[in-house]
């Protein structure tokens, strides 16, 4: 990576809470010296509705949901040299994965999520996307290059993967204390 051209970083959200990307946000003052090293091409931050070419890092929060999601992350994958796993739903389904249990039908699960808990007006919405039959986390889809585990993940442990990959090197478990 040539150190004169700020790299492009995209994040992605998928089926998850946000929590990742608000540990994202944590870095807090860190986050000034990110930007003057990066480009953010694509995130729940910025408007941006497609996916760009030629992103050197994703980070992707929330495990694969439904058949959208499923498609989003091949493109993602075709489109970015090192893509890590954000947080635990990421990872290994974690919270997301609860509804693995439920009947397996998209019926079943709109049902328990919209209709069960309403007290009023109890409806599912018209646009829902097709649900896979489980939810997944990111390595049963596409390859993972790294991971960050963690519900939410650690500000530092971020911070410590990306400095790392923005500078070349491969993030070691050795070398940061909150990694694992």
């Amino acid at each position: 990576m040539n150190p004169n051209q700020k790299i492009r970083v995209a994040t992605v959200w998928l089926s998850g809470c946000s929590g990742c990307h608000m540990s994202f946000l944590d870095q807090d003052e860190r986050l000034i010296d990110l930007a003057k090293k990066i480009t953010l091409v694509y995130s729940p931050f910025a408007d941006v509705k497609e996916f760009p070419k030629d992103v050197a890092i994703t980070l992707i929060e929330g495990a694969v949901a439904n058949e959208e999601q499923k498609e989003l992350l091949k493109t993602i994958r075709s489109r970015t040299a090192i893509l890590v796993s954000l947080g635990d739903c990421a990872v290994t389904g974690n919270v997301v994965a609860l509804r693995n249990g439920l009947p397996h039908t998209d019926q079943a699960v709109l049902e328990r999520a919209y209709k069960d808990p309403a007290v009023l007006n109890a409806q599912i919405p018209d646009q829902v996307p097709k649900l896979l039959t489980h939810a997944r986390p990111l390595h049963e889809i596409i390859k993972v290059d790294h991971y960050i585990p963690g519900c939410p993940p650690n500000a530092d442990l971020i911070n410590y993967i990306l400095t790392e990959l923005l500078a070349g090197r491969t993030p070691t478990m050795e070398g940061h204390s909150k990694y694992g």
